[in-house]
């Protein structure tokens, strides 16, 4: 806890060095805004409103629940194409392809997920679990994430996510599947099945658990406060998931936003997605060395307004953390899991 040290991600095949009496040192550096308060629950310039006009032109019709519809500005195309070929291997290009989507949660703009009803929370898991069943029937991967606050690079307060399929596995992708791979290959069983099982019987980096789920700071954590939401059953796709387990999400994923959100008493922001095992073509291939996870990235580290940059170091050598996961773990594992807003009241 106080003497510097490097741990191992066997997931990324990477280190990261963990300089935990770093966090003593005074902040002089910059402090962010903390994300407004005072959110109109409707706003008809607000481009995912029920009924606003979007960018395009098209006009949202008045949803009660989520809402899914194609990106107006998609990073990806379905029809873009080949690009020319190489005349040197440095030189190398590849097509790019694919679809991207847009899911409002809920049609109120000042509600987060923290905030929604279980049964609004379900509902979301299953447009996510229905998207990856619809999109991954043609491409091998499909991204579900969701950027949330301004310091995360979202540009609207609505709660949303984005669903981006391509016709190729991305980087993040192609890594996880050789780790995950080689370690069914070498030890027998799936890795992230294996590391449920032992975080569960240690104790010491679990943050919330259930029967079906548990949320960790796993060992090898980058961000100070990132989690690793992980299956307690081996399943390798969101669309696996049945009714019992998708309702049980629904409860840690509650429970874990709340005591995000009440680590400082702020609307906590992240960037967070599912990673499963590809689609596509192969479906039809064995797939058991995946194990479902859902990552969250969430950049404070001191305050509300002090946040954990990666540059100079971490971009040029290795990622590196302030605290240990072991004290991240046991701050988030004490807070309170009724939200602060709710307490207030």
């Amino acid at each position: 806890a106080e003497h510097q040290h490097a741990r191992y991600n066997p997931l990324r095949d990477d280190w990261v060095l963990v300089s935990a009496h770093r966090v003593k040192r005074p902040w002089q550096g910059q402090v962010e805004k903390p994300p407004p308060e005072d959110v109109p629950r409707w706003d008809p310039n607000n481009p995912l409103c029920p009924g606003a006009t979007r960018a395009n032109g098209e006009v949202n019709p008045q949803y009660e629940g989520t809402f899914v519809f194609p990106n107006d500005f998609p990073a990806l195309q379905p029809d873009a194409p080949e690009p020319g070929d190489s005349d040197h291997p440095l030189f190398r290009a590849a097509a790019a392809r694919g679809v991207c989507k847009v899911m409002c949660f809920h049609p109120w703009s000042d509600l987060t997920l923290p905030l929604m009803s279980l049964a609004e929370i379900r509902a979301v898991i299953d447009a996510w679990a229905e998207l990856a069943a619809e999109l991954g029937a043609s491409y091998p991967w499909v991204q579900i994430f969701e950027n949330k606050g301004a310091v995360m690079g979202c540009s609207n307060p609505h709660p949303h996510c984005q669903v981006w399929a391509s016709s190729f596995l991305p980087n993040e992708a192609c890594l996880e599947d050789r780790t995950q791979r080689q370690h069914l290959s070498q030890h027998g069983v799936p890795m992230l099945l294996e590391y449920a099982e032992q975080e569960a019987h240690r104790k010491e980096r679990l943050v919330v658990e259930n029967m079906d789920w548990l949320v960790v700071v796993p060992y090898w954590a980058t961000w100070p406060y990132q989690t690793l939401l992980l299956p307690r059953r081996h399943v390798c796709r969101l669309q696996d998931l049945h009714d019992g387990e998708r309702d049980s999400l629904a409860s840690i994923m509650q429970r874990l936003l709340i005591k995000y959100d009440n680590l400082f008493e702020v609307s906590f922001p992240y960037s967070m997605g599912w990673h499963g095992a590809p689609t596509g073509t192969y479906l039809e291939k064995d797939c058991g060395h995946w194990q479902l996870h859902a990552h969250y990235y969430p950049p404070l580290l001191r305050s509300a307004t002090v946040r954990k940059f990666m540059v100079g170091y971490e971009m040029l050598a290795q990622a590196q953390r302030d605290i240990t996961p072991e004290q991240a773990a046991e701050r988030l594992r004490s807070l309170p899991e009724v939200h602060y807003k709710h307490r207030a009241k």
